[in-house]
């Protein structure tokens, strides 16, 4: 679509010219030079230019408006690379620009140079800020609207896929911190550059569609979404209708991390004038990342100033988005009494976007407590009655005007016990100035609140350590096994869900409702287990462990949880097209046979990556079709793995009591026999015949030697009479049909050694390994 569109565009662009020049022709063997006139190649307006501009101690070559008083800079070349020095010069040749210092070559661009056997016959500099390279015996022009570095202009669009990355400062023009996506699913969405989940993100359109789309500016200031087929699908932005003179439009994702559409308008005399049209945030400290690691935002004068935890010191006060570090030595902690070499400092409306590695429902005092008690704890967030405990490092921490969040930090054995409020930063950062006598009526002070706490403590803790432990001794799940997922609070899910209005799901341990995350507006599926017995909370750690960590095209994914009281809630991404179960049972009209050949080998795949490519390998324990969800683009993920069991090491077998679905089941199961990845197999293979066959591996209402299915396929196989198990309407090679049932077939053999790995089975299914005769299952 790119393609089609920027060729549609330039040859729009050069029609125009044909009746009035809009651009500059030049030559092969035309040059420019960073300190020798001519420096740059202008637009026949001369409101852009293409050339050399300073940059620190040297230059960069990209494109500018010609604004006033400075350029703004709107396209750069090779923008990671080091600035060149002032004796460079650029050329013009017929395989693209070449860029010499001192004489010598140094490399050419563009530095993909897509076409090696044709020639240049010219470049072109247009009045809509586009570079255009044109080949002799090529009619595709390359063009810089193609390759976007953080802003579009009127007239360019960003496919889907594509991204804008953002400066690193105003005067570095290398990639940034931030980033532009136009998502697969026609959101617009901003995230930091660096991100792992879709919770990292702080800003989204809400334009999700169910088709490809592109962000197009267009030169009179609309900002659309537009289809394949050149459709408006969604507006976003519209900048000031022009009354005099020249406007150009930018939509720029700044150095601050926001996206932003500006208008530049230009007077008869040369005079610019710029205005910010729209802007996708107001408040820069909603930037995830705006300030680093163990620091948080707070505007002052409406520009966001970072600040230190208190304990905590930047590590480079020239670059303070880089984040703090301890100013103090985090000794080992062993025991409970060995935590009063720590002190909690307070900290009133700050909160951090960190997924909680314990989340409690207790008070603000004992979220306090609790954390000075807990050797793991560094923070923790008390917000509406939940105390969420944290590790460092903390990210994403702001200054809130709420009045109801409450931080507290753990900092080392001299540190100030401080309640920093929301207008105070004083006393965050760096050392105090304070007189000796002030400082040993403090330790006078801390001494005795110490011994105060400790009294209280222990009568406190004496009661309530039993009722801790038995209501919690199963929730401190650690991090390591959670990293990614996001805590969610209970009330968060109850307004994402509707008070889990709509019901989409039903399992053996709960139910699954559809959601909208408030803030992202992304779609979830939220998992609230009923069963809280032994196998709710089973099921509950077990899919945090396994899933959280996974990542691959045919696997659900798992985005965060809840976890308060007795309440224990999974957080999915949302799979929008039902179960495998559906599509093969329930549907009108059967898959065609392509089709569900491409799903039997994703499905294989998504068993492979659990078997061979985890750590640790996982045995999901309950593959079948109801637990195979189908996406937008019918592609196949596996969910539901709260009976997994994991192999550790070198272990390839596990004793465990039954688990899954009868029908599914492999015969060791019943026997009592230790469980391997050969038991997944088996349940794949009954998974493959009944793609095969569009019917389940039990059905009642056919002939009496059709019912179970296993048996009926072997009958059929042994006859040479596989054409039975299939419909008119299929259309398939006799070749194909006996390779994939003699597949289905070694995989429920009664012998775990004799079924095929999950690499064999695909290996077989994509037809490259012979298939021997397989024997009759028992």
């Amino acid at each position: 679509m790119a393609t089609i569109l920027a060729f549609l565009l330039f040859l729009s662009t050069f029609s125009t010219a044909t009746a009035q020049p809009k651009h500059l022709n030049i030559t092969i063997d035309s040059y420019i030079s960073a300190t020798t006139h001519p420096t740059s190649w202008s637009s026949p307006s001369g409101l852009f230019s293409f050339g050399f501009y300073r940059e620190g101690a040297g230059f960069r070559v990209g494109i500018w408006l010609e604004t006033s008083p400075n350029k703004t800079i709107v396209w750069t070349v090779n923008r990671d690379d080091p600035p060149v020095s002032g004796n460079s010069t650029l050329v013009l040749m017929k395989n693209g620009f070449s860029l010499r210092t001192a004489g010598v070559q140094d490399k050419f661009f563009p530095s993909e140079f897509p076409y090696q056997h044709n020639s240049l016959s010219s470049a072109s500099m247009f009045d809509s800020g586009n570079l255009v390279l044109c080949y002799s015996d090529y009619g595709n022009p390359w063009q810089s609207f193609d390759r976007p570095t953080d802003t579009i202009l009127g007239g360019q669009f960003l496919p889907t896929g594509d991204k804008l990355f953002s400066s690193a400062s105003e005067t570095d023009h290398s990639t940034g911190r931030f980033q532009l996506s136009m998502q697969d699913d026609g959101n617009v969405v901003l995230f930091p550059i660096n991100y792992t989940t879709s919770i990292d993100a702080y800003w989204a359109a809400a334009t999700n569609q169910k088709e490809r789309v592109s962000l197009n500016l267009f030169p009179d200031g609309f900002m659309y979404l537009v289809n394949d087929t050149g459709y408006n699908n969604s507006f976003l932005a519209r900048g000031a209708v022009a009354n005099n003179g020249t406007v150009i439009y930018r939509a720029t994702i700044d150095v601050d991390g926001i996206f932003r559409l500006y208008s530049h308008s230009f007077t008869r005399n040369g005079i610019s004038t710029m205005t910010t049209e729209v802007s996708a945030l107001s408040n820069k400290c909603q930037v995830n990342g705006i300030c680093g690691y163990n620091s948080y935002c707070r505007l002052v004068d409406d520009q966001p100033n970072c600040l230190c935890l208190p304990g905590y010191n930047f590590i480079d006060p020239d670059h303070q988005f880089e984040g703090c570090s301890r100013n103090f030595t985090m000794e080992r902690c062993m025991a409970k009494k060995e935590n009063l070499k720590y002190f909690i400092s307070t900290m009133v409306d700050v909160e951090f976007g960190d997924s909680s590695y314990t989340t409690l429902p207790i008070t603000k005092d004992e979220c306090r407590n609790v954390c000075l008690d807990d050797c793991d704890c560094d923070a923790a967030m008390f917000l509406n009655g939940t105390c969420k405990k944290l590790r460092l490092p903390l990210k994403y921490g702001r200054a809130s005007k709420s009045g109801s969040t409450t931080t507290f930090i753990k900092v080392g054995s001299g540190g100030p016990s401080l309640v920093v409020p929301n207008t105070n930063t004083s006393s965050v950062v760096g050392k105090t100035n304070t007189s000796p006598n002030i400082r040993m009526v403090g330790i006078v002070v801390g001494i005795c609140s110490v011994i105060a706490f400790s009294i209280f403590g222990f009568l406190l803790y004496k009661k309530r350590t039993k009722w801790y432990r038995k209501r919690f001794c199963h929730r401190n799940i650690d991090l390591s096994e959670t990293s990614g997922l996001r805590s969610f609070s209970y009330s968060e899910l109850v307004k994402a869900t509707d008070d889990f209005k709509e019901e989409v799901g039903r399992g053996g341990f709960g139910t699954v409702y559809k959601g909208v995350l408030y803030n992202s507006h992304m779609k979830v599926a939220v998992k609230k287990l009923e069963k809280l017995v032994e196998e709710g909370e089973r099921e509950f750690r077990t899919e945090m462990r396994v899933i959280g960590k996974i990542h691959h095209r045919n696997l659900v994914r798992l985005l965060g949880f809840c976890d308060e009281g007795s309440v224990r809630l999974l957080v999915y991404e949302f799979i929008s097209n039902g179960s495998l179960a559906n599509l093969l049972f329930k549907a009108q009209s059967r898959p065609q046979w392509n089709e569900r050949l491409r799903i039997a080998l994703d499905v294989a795949r998504g068993i492979f990556y659990l078997h061979e490519e985890c750590e640790p390998r996982v045995i999901h324990c309950d593959i079948k079709p109801q637990n195979i969800l189908m996406d937008d683009a019918w592609t196949p993920k596996i969910s539901d793995f709260g009976l997994a069991k994991l192999l550790m090491g070198d272990q390839t077998r596990t004793l465990t009591g039954i688990r899954g679905t009868r029908g599914y089941l492999a015969p060791e199961w019943h026997k009592n026999m230790p469980i391997s990845v050969k038991t997944d197999v088996y349940s794949f293979g009954i998974v493959l015949l009944e793609i095969i066959c569009c019917r389940r591996n039990l059905e009642l209402e056919v002939a009496d030697d059709e019912i179970i299915l296993t048996e009926w396929v072997y009958r059929c196989f042994e006859a040479g009479d596989l054409h039975k198990l299939l419909d008119e309407e299929d259309e398939v090679e006799s070749r194909i049909l006996d390779s994939m049932v003699k597949v289905g077939l070694w995989c429920i053999q009664e012998e775990p050694a004799l079924r095929p790995s999950m690499k064999n089975v695909i290996r077989m299914l994509e037809g490259n390994m012979d298939i021997p005769i397989p024997p009759r299952p028992t």
